[in-house]
């Protein structure tokens, strides 16, 4: 603060008007002369400030600011010289002065540095030459640029150019068109404003990363691309992107075409290819697309399927891989043949073809070739179908014919081979077919036969009885089985007929087809065996009753001999000679037969007769009452008798303890040293039966007597060795057969015998 009061302090010094003597002219010639210089020097320097502002593009403008300060230094200097001339204030006047010093000092220093680039500045002549040539390259720009926007305003595309930051400095007419927009509408705006909201947000980020590394490419490649219309519409777009290198900077040039209608057409496109494929893969046939040199290219699933090979297996294979061996040498000959002259056609005609699987087995295909244009040229599509089973059909058809004409022979010899009357006759009781035998009955032809009417081979009355049974017949449409009585030439006949409807290929019934047997003379043996069956069973019954009386009548007079025998060889037994004893012993022991036989006859007529009546009962309680009835033999012979769980079914319980009787008896009979042993067991076979088995360790029997031995007093043994009359196995199957059944024996000598006998199971009701 004291420097400036010193500084601007007038001090001792005396103002300069003193130096002049205060002479008014002359003071006031210096005044106005400085004060002039001042204001000159004043306003220089704001016309060269307002010269730089206004031309930056000028070189060496910083110079006009250099000239500025020095030239306002110099004013105020001037002013100084005014001011001091009332007022001493020489140290501010001097450091003005240094002030204009520096500056100009500055000045010059940066003016001496300037003078070589200054003399490098073109002449007038010369800048004249400049000026031409850029006036004539500019008319070339200018050219260039009404061929410039003339190729840009004809480009089928819509063309937006904008700068690096993605400002609208260009558009074309096309642009207008597709947006919507007029052209001063879009330039200086942001591109962003063509783009549709929802990719706003990254389009900046995609625009810098292009101006990055620009380059001519397609925008989003892989990607759908959107236009939005001034009318907010949206509508797909492909576009290409390409650099243009300015003075102003590096542009960016976008080609931008609608492609909704080659969008709509791929749709319909790829719809068709959907909708081909889906046909494809629909198709029952194997479809097999080959191109000209006959590899593959598409395949549909019925080909996976039928041969075996996966789809990419097959793809981009040759056609031949699918052929036989046997067949491949001439295959492509075929195929360029085709090629020649290609149509739809069935592909070798006349010919077995056939198929090859993947895993080598053959099979019969009928194929189908047809040609289909494509952008790649004719492709040859085969429908390919398997024949296996048609083939199967086909030879089994030719068997059944084959088989059908034997029948049809075997038939027609059966028709008329038998004597049975075969026939068909029509809604009017015409013949429409009849047999040798049915033309023989009425002493006629068959041709005679055919199309003659019942009517006219039968009297009224034997007539009526067959049509009725026929109109039966057709109306309800069951078949019957019937008796009809006709008189043929005076002479009365009977047949057993069966006979039903006779249908059209529709089902509809249009007659009766019949099979008659003459039974006329079955008729009367029927009678007469019937008469002689009652007879037989009456004499049957006199006989039974008979053979009862005579057995039981006979058994009291033998029992009298019998008791007189016995008493003889009781009492007189080796008081008389030898003779006498033998004669003695063979009357006790003929008596003894005699009395055994008579008790078995009994036995046997009543065996069979007089049963009562089925019911159900426990098979193991019956064996084991037999069992008990055969005690003392059991004790005596040690015997051991087992058996398994046997059913309950239903018979005649008394007849059942008779056979297990006989048959364990005898099981026990006729045994060897060792202790006898028997086992009854029973099993359900495969029928509605029981089987029951008497098994033993006996003798056995020899196959050769098997049926002998159910015979009525057929004896394998003498008398010496086993007692018995030889009855017992015929009383059994008398029974057994009596109760429905049968009866058989499995053994060998030495081994043993088993007896069977099997009875049907019946309801207990």
């Amino acid at each position: 603060m004291e420097f400036l009061k010193w500084l601007f302090a007038p001090g001792d010094f005396m103002p300069h008007g003193y130096c002049y003597n205060w002479v008014p002219g002359l003071v006031w010639l210096h005044v106005i002369s400085d004060s002039l210089i001042f204001l000159a020097y004043m306003t220089i320097p704001f016309t060269l400030i307002h010269i730089a502002r206004r031309r930056k593009d000028l070189p060496f403008n910083w110079m006009f600011v250099c000239f500025g300060v020095f030239i306002v230094a110099c004013g105020v200097t001037h002013a100084m010289e005014v001011w001091n001339l009332w007022h001493a204030m020489y140290w501010l006047a001097g450091g003005v002065k240094v002030v204009t010093a520096v500056a100009s000092i500055g000045t010059a220093i940066l003016l001496v540095q300037l003078v070589p680039q200054v003399l490098k500045i073109p002449s007038i002549n010369a800048l004249h030459d400049v000026n031409e040539t850029l006036t004539s390259q500019g008319a070339a720009v200018r050219a260039s640029e009404v061929k410039f926007r003339g190729i840009l305003e004809s480009a089928p595309d819509a063309m937006v150019i904008a700068d690096g930051h993605g400002r609208i400095v260009l558009v074309n007419a096309e642009t207008e068109r597709l947006f919507g927009y007029g052209r001063e509408e879009l330039v200086g705006q942001l591109v962003d404003v063509l783009v549709p909201e929802r990719f706003r947000g990254k389009h900046p980020q995609h625009r810098e990363g292009y101006t990055a590394h620009p380059r001519t490419r397609t925008m989003g490649e892989g990607r759908d691309l959107w236009g939005l219309r001034k009318d907010k519409t949206e509508f797909p777009v492909e576009i290409s992107l390409s650099p243009i290198e300015t003075s102003e900077g590096t542009l960016i040039s976008s080609s931008i075409r609608d492609v909704t209608a080659s969008k709509r057409a791929e749709k319909a496109m790829r719809a068709s290819e959907a909708k081909f494929r889906g046909i494809l893969e629909s198709a029952p046939d194997a479809m097999v697309i080959a191109d000209g040199h006959g590899r593959i290219v598409l395949v549909n699933a019925e080909t996976e399927r039928l041969f075996g090979y996966g789809r990419n297996e097959l793809v981009g294979q040759a056609m031949e891989m699918l052929v036989p061996e046997r067949f491949r040498q001439r295959h492509p000959q075929h195929r360029q043949g085709y090629m020649a002259h290609p149509r739809n056609r069935l592909m070798g005609e006349g010919r077995d073809l056939w198929g090859l699987r993947k895993d080598n087995t053959e099979f019969p295909v009928e194929i189908s070739l047809s040609p289909l244009e494509s952008e790649e040229g004719i492709l040859v599509t085969a429908a390919i179908r398997d024949i296996s089973v048609r083939k199967a059909v086909d030879k089994h058809l030719v068997e059944t014919a084959r088989e059908l004409t034997v029948k049809h022979r075997l038939l027609n010899a059966v028709v008329e081979g038998t004597t049975d009357l075969i026939y068909i006759r029509d809604l009017e009781n015409r013949f429409t077919l009849a047999n040798s035998a049915c033309a023989k009955v009425f002493r006629r032809s068959v041709n005679e036969v055919l199309g003659s009417s019942m009517r006219d081979l039968l009297p009224n009355d034997s007539y009526d009885a067959v049509a009725k049974s026929d109109q039966e017949i057709v109306r309800d449409g069951v078949p019957c089985t019937l008796e009809e009585i006709a008189e043929i030439d005076g002479v009365t006949r009977l047949f057993l007929t069966t006979k039903g409807p006779y249908h059209d290929a529709d089902g509809k019934i249009i007659g009766t087809i019949g099979i008659s047997r003459e039974i006329t003379e079955r008729k009367k043996a029927e009678e007469h065996l019937v008469k002689m069956v009652g007879e037989l069973r009456r004499s049957n019954e006199e006989l039974q009753q008979f053979a009862y009386v005579a057995s039981h009548d006979l058994q009291e007079p033998l029992r009298m001999v019998a008791s007189y025998t016995q008493l003889l060889a009781k009492r007189y037994t080796g008081r008389l000679d030898s003779e006498a004893d033998e004669f003695i012993a063979y009357a006790v022991d003929g008596s003894n037969r005699m009395q055994a036989l008579i008790h078995d006859l009994l036995a046997y007529s009543r065996a069979g007769a007089n049963g009562k009546a089925y019911q159900e009962i426990s098979s193991e309680k019956a064996l084991l009452e037999a069992l008990s009835n055969l005690r003392v033999s059991i004790q005596e012979s040690g015997a051991v008798v087992t058996h398994d769980s046997l059913p309950t079914i239903t018979t005649d319980d008394a007849q059942l303890v008779q056979v297990f009787q006989n048959l364990v008896g005898n099981a026990i009979k006729y045994r060897r040293a060792e202790v006898p042993r028997v086992h009854v067991s029973a099993a359900k076979n495969g029928g509605q039966e029981w089987n029951f088995s008497v098994q033993d360790n006996g003798l056995g029997i020899d196959p050769q007597y098997f049926d002998r031995i159910f015979v009525l007093f057929q004896r394998l043994h003498g008398r010496e060795e086993f007692k018995g009359t030889g009855i017992g196995l015929a009383i059994c199957k008398k029974i057994v057969e009596r109760l429905g059944g049968r009866i058989w024996v499995e053994s060998e000598p030495e081994k043993g015998s088993t007896f069977y006998f099997a009875l049907p199971e019946r309801d207990a009701k």
